[in-house]
């Protein structure tokens, strides 16, 4: 599996992919997490909202910061 977390790096963003890492290592999911801060790549996505959450190359989420247990019921 492949999780890409894309945001700008405020605040906000390094609490959702600490809650993607959190998510993954609990539920021993074997996963290659990125964290992509760069505007240009993240536009080349289409996305317009931070941050974003990717998984296999296909959005899960914008715009919102999910909890832990929102990412698991994406994840899982």
């Amino acid at each position: 599996m492949n999780i890409k977390v894309l945001g700008g790096g405020c605040g906000s963003c390094e609490m959702f992919l600490d809650a993607v890492k959190e998510v993954v290592s609990k539920n021993n999911i074997e996963a290659d997490i990125e964290y992509i801060t760069d505007m240009e790549k993240i536009m080349g996505y289409g996305i317009m909202s931070m941050p974003a959450l990717m998984i296999d190359n296909k959005l899960i989420s914008s715009g919102r910061v999910l909890k832990p247990k929102d990412i698991e019921k994406l994840i899982i």
